[in-house]
């Protein structure tokens, strides 16, 4: 039997997984109350913005998938877009030809609070002030914080103390950073939350009267004056060159997050959906359409039930394809048809580039008569740039330096991987929930006093080029690495998952996929037809660095897969036969997975949540 860390856990009540415990305890919470999956997912979110600040905050973004039992599932897009005078053009004539990776030109639009206001209101059956009991007690009365938070505080520490000094307020007390031993409180957050809170309940109303009012509150009320000034204020940002935003005062008021439909593949008896192109979320889809020619058992493993080589070569090279995709088509600006990119013909032709050695190129596909110029030329000019040398700054999100080579989050060049938070949730009646919350971190601008948390800096992923799928335009998202995930069975929702994780995203939570599938299938000819979630999030996972940085300075590192120190080494020599440089980095370092599921046959409610990062926690019963 393949080694576990945690048993998946098992009932037919109510799940949460996420990458907290105290986010899951929320959520939990919320649920042994009475409420449903999306009150419990709102909970978990506003927890989330106070125990995992480095990671995210209410200034940033929350793509939402939520599914019933018996239907189809959908997309809240709760990615905000770029402002009003944020174009390409302006920010060349500031003499920029990337997004800063910080500061308020690379602020969004604040898209989470009201995705989670909407989900609240539509799909949800509690108040505002119940989902924000646990967010408001954990800033006003302290939470010990996770030991990151320290060390993400310490790496921009001279940041905070000579230019960002109302972060340094917050987050360097007393000179301090955050500890694991002390409280870290924000009092300004719970004082934000409670104003918000009673102007919303002023003058009654229904449930749903009560949150349009919060909604109001957040998008011209005190709230959004504030945001308004902040980016509106000249701020040190990734240039080492103070910058502000044009931001006008309706900014807030000139969007709004709606409900979308997904976007999805099936393969087998699966069917996985995602959100669209706005997103990273379609090279989900179109790495499974290139395992088309194969079942779920297919995939071969090691002795150990590890995936074994030719799979992950097989893997590896089908995600080189569709990342090239991703960057050569995707974006809010220009989308380009999806049906394209995922029609048969068409990927058939992309299968048949995978050969039995790794590939060294970046070669997008042609889903019209040819890839238009100004991509190809932009794109194959980056890749023999500077910014080449410069990727391993720009892996992830959020990038910051950091100084202990022990630590989990580190590769060998000394980076701060990527990260984000993740919410999964299942409730008894078999609706899900998957959001991966991000931005909004504490090292994506001052923390604005008066409210607690600062600005995002999402917009650091459009390009500056006219004319691509995913140049900075007014009013258009910024394509985003945030790509939560539900898939079903025969039709039925089965499992809602995700991870943190920037451009890697996309290949962790795939492997999770594939490697639930292939057991599952395996298990179903043997008479057992078993969901065995737990471990599939503690196989070895890996990812290549083949792919074009989507944040600042936006690199690219051909050729190479980080896997974790625990992979079977022959695995590790089976890729380098097959041509690739191979990186091995520490045992339990990639990823952060978190995954609930609703059997499709027997309506078991099942959990697992990755020990990797050593916070993150499933709860049910």
């Amino acid at each position: 039997m393949a080694f576990t860390t945690r048993p998946t856990l098992s009932g037919d009540f109510a799940m949460v997984s996420t990458t907290h415990w105290l986010a899951t305890a929320a959520g939990m919470s919320v649920l042994e109350r009475g409420g449903n999956a999306a009150d419990a997912a709102c909970a978990a979110a506003f927890a989330l913005h106070v125990v995992e600040p480095h990671l995210n905050g209410p200034g940033g973004d929350a793509p939402i998938l939520w599914t019933a039992s018996d239907g189809e599932p959908q997309v809240l897009g709760g990615q905000g877009p770029a402002p009003s005078h944020a174009s390409a053009q302006a920010y060349r004539a500031m003499g920029l030809d990337l997004v800063p990776g910080s500061g308020p030109l690379a602020a969004a639009v604040p898209g989470a609070v009201d995705a989670w206001l909407v989900l609240l209101r539509d799909k949800g059956t509690w108040g505002l002030e119940g989902v924000l009991e646990h967010a408001i007690a954990l800033a006003e009365r302290g939470h010990f914080p996770i030991a990151q938070i320290g060390r993400t505080v310490e790496s921009v520490r001279s940041l905070f103390t000579d230019h960002w000094t109302t972060s340094a307020d917050v987050y360097l007390r007393d000179g301090r950073s955050p500890s694991p031993d002390e409280r870290l409180t924000n009092p300004a957050l719970a004082a934000t939350w409670k104003r918000w809170l009673a102007e919303s309940e002023a003058g009654g109303g229904d449930r749903e009267t009560r949150i349009e009012r919060a909604r109001q509150v957040w998008r011209q009320g005190f709230i959004a004056e504030a945001l308004v000034r902040a980016a509106n204020t000249p701020t040190l940002d990734a240039t080492g060159t103070e910058h502000a935003a044009s931001w006008e005062p309706d900014e807030q008021l000139r969007w709004e997050p709606t409900w979308e439909p997904t976007v999805s593949h099936s393969w087998g008896d699966w069917t996985v959906h995602k959100a669209d192109q706005w997103t990273q979320g379609p090279v989900f889809l179109q790495q499974l359409a290139l395992l088309d020619d194969l079942t779920p058992a297919d995939l071969t493993t090691t002795d150990s039930g590890d995936f074994d080589a030719a799979t992950v070569h097989r893997l590896v090279e089908g995600a080189k394809l569709a990342f090239a995709d991703r960057d050569a088509w995707y974006g809010d600006a220009r989308p380009t048809p999806l049906d394209l990119l995922l029609d048969g013909g068409y990927t058939a032709v992309r299968r048949s580039l995978i050969r039995e050695v790794a590939s060294l190129g970046w070669v997008p596909g042609e889903p019209f008569e040819g890839i238009p110029a100004h991509v190809a030329s932009h794109i194959t000019g980056l890749l023999r740039g500077d910014r080449v040398a410069a990727a391993a700054s720009g892996l992830g999100e959020p990038t910051v330096q950091h100084q202990q080579p022990t630590d989990p989050y580190v590769t060998r060049r000394g980076e701060t991987l990527g990260d984000t938070c993740h919410i999964d949730v299942v409730d008894r009646w078999g609706t899900m929930v998957a959001a991966t919350p991000s931005g909004g971190w504490l090292q994506s601008n001052p923390v604005i006093p008066e409210l607690g948390f600062p600005l995002g800096s999402r917009l650091q992923m459009a390009w500056l080029d006219e004319d691509l799928p995913n140049t900075l335009t007014p009013g258009k998202r910024p394509r985003t690495t945030l790509t939560p995930s539900i898939a079903q069975y025969e039709g039925r929702p089965t499992l809602a998952f995700g991870t943190p994780g920037g451009d890697q995203q996309d290949q962790w939570s795939f492997h999770l996929f594939c490697r639930i599938a292939h057991d599952f299938e395996t298990s179903l000819r043997g008479g057992r037809a078993r969901l065995d979630l737990q471990t599939a999030l503690d196989a070895p996972n890996w990812h290549t660095e083949h792919v074009v940085g989507s944040f600042y300075p936006r690199g690219w590192i051909p050729n190479t897969i980080a896997v974790e120190g625990n992979t079977d080494p022959a695995v590790v020599g089976g890729l380098h036969r097959r041509g690739h440089i191979v990186q091995v980095g520490p045992a339990w370092s990639e990823g952060r997975l978190c995954v609930v599921a609703r059997h499709p046959h027997t309506g078991q409610l099942l959990a697992g949540a990755n020990p990797r990062g050593m916070q993150g926690y499933a709860a049910g019963r």
